[in-house]
């Protein structure tokens, strides 16, 4: 099971909500169906292609126009093709074929101005795309009634399959695919949506077009609505169409243990074993929560800071300075994330020799701590003395010993006067004030 290729992938949407022939009633829901079906296949993380890759063919009357740049599509899709229609299902012929109609299509008479599947089927089995995927929202019997789309047969749905090719289609024998007018998608189509933009709770990381198939089916047979129906051949139904949005739900939290678990084990001193896990752990949280979730950002800080611990300050400097471009826009300046990250960043920057540039980002960040956290918090504590610290390596003494006087008073009445921390900044005082006194 894996996600496509984008870059070697096509997605073709057609739809036609508005007809000519008053004996085919518009559809005004297809046109918000397949705007919104586009917005879907090319989101930046979840979609399946980029913009460029996606054809719209929305309400497009000309058969030629159709036909060329749905060929266009098919010749250059190499690994998946997605084809998906929606619209009035046309039967027509001595054998009944099925026709897709568009605009300017005849309900009586669709063998001149609509799209013929037999075409269709014909020009996605002449792709050279690995996998080949069809999606019909339709029926197929021509009975156009309101807002229901038309019926269609089950014996019919032979003359969809395409060798290494899934075939999903909206209905089956004597059943409507309706557009429910309370609506604003398809009901089969919104269904379809629904579940990429939610997910399946309980479901895979990635979904195939089978487990789509296999949920819609079920959520339709108990709304009372067409029964969904599917033919698939190789193994075209083992390619995902998009990310399970609700896996993260039950990833989440056990990504968070692993990542409590990997800052703990840089702490206790082993920093390049915890970068390795930090890089894991980044990598699934990327792929499953998404590179903008807070828990994503939050692994790339203990990451970046963990590659400083581990050696190399100035690979960590460049990653933090990235992160905290992004922190900026997303969480704002004064988010606890945020600030945290200019103190690793000003760290890293100390480590690889910038104490000037260091020490300008922690006098403002102390600044910024008090105003946010207050004085006395153990963050704006924790900034003040590594600031103090700065200061005594560039030779500024005076200025370290008053600040690391002004923090042991602050942390003997906060923290206790035999705190681990209280006892390291007299420590650092004590070490400051010989060094002046030699």
């Amino acid at each position: 099971m894996r996600l496509p290729d984008p870059h070697r992938s096509r997605v073709v949407l057609i739809g036609a909500g508005h007809y000519c022939d008053p004996a085919l009633p518009d559809l005004p829901a297809v046109n918000r169906t397949i705007t919104d079906l586009a917005g879907l296949f090319t989101d930046q993380y979840y979609g399946l292609v980029p913009d460029s890759h996606c054809t719209v063919l929305l309400d497009e009357g000309d058969l030629r126009t159709v036909g060329g740049r749905l060929r266009a599509a098919v010749a250059e899709a190499e690994d998946l093709l997605l084809v998906y229609y929606a619209g009035h299902g046309l039967v027509s012929g001595r054998r009944h074929e099925l026709y897709l109609a568009l605009p300017d299509s005849e309900w009586a008479a669709p063998e001149f101005n609509s799209l013929e599947y037999d075409k269709l089927r014909d020009a996605v089995l002449d792709s050279p795309a690995g996998t080949k995927v069809v999606v019909l929202d339709c029926c197929f019997s021509g009975r156009a009634v309101s807002d229901s789309l038309s019926g269609a047969e089950a014996e019919r749905i032979g003359q969809l399959e395409v060798a290494g090719t899934y075939v999903l289609t909206s209905a089956q024998r004597d059943q409507v695919a309706l557009a429910l007018p309370e609506e604003d998608h398809t009901a089969f189509s919104g269904r379809f949506m629904r579940l990429l933009r939610e997910g399946v709770v309980g479901g895979p990381e990635l979904l195939t077009i089978d487990d789509l198939y296999r949920r819609l089916r079920s959520i339709m047979e108990a709304e009372g609505l067409p029964t969904p129906l599917n033919r698939g051949a190789g193994t075209a139904h083992r390619i995902a169409l998009g990310i399970n949005r609700a896996f993260a739900a039950t990833a989440g939290p056990e990504l968070r243990r692993r990542h409590v678990a990997a800052v703990e084990q840089g702490k206790a001193g082993d920093w390049k074993g915890a970068a390795g896990q930090l890089q894991k752990i980044l990598d699934e949280q990327t792929r499953i929560l998404g590179p903008e979730d807070p828990d994503t950002l939050r692994t790339r800080q203990s990451y970046a800071h963990s590659l400083g611990g581990a050696g190399t300050p100035v690979e960590a400097a460049g990653l933090l300075r990235q992160l905290l471009a992004d922190q900026l826009g997303l969480l704002g300046p004064d988010h606890e994330d945020t600030l945290r990250t200019r103190q690793f960043l000003a760290v890293n920057l100390g480590e690889a020799g910038h104490r000037e540039e260091a020490i300008a980002m922690l006098r403002v960040l102390l600044a910024d701590r008090g105003r946010v956290l207050g004085a006395e918090h153990p963050h704006t504590l924790r900034t003040r003395h590594i600031l103090a610290r700065n200061l005594a390596l560039t030779g500024a003494r005076d200025e370290a010993a008053a600040l690391l006087r002004q923090l042991v008073a602050e942390r003997e009445r906060v923290l206790g006067a035999e705190h681990p921390h209280t006892r390291r900044a007299r420590q650092d005082l004590a070490g400051v004030e010989g060094e002046g006194a030699g």
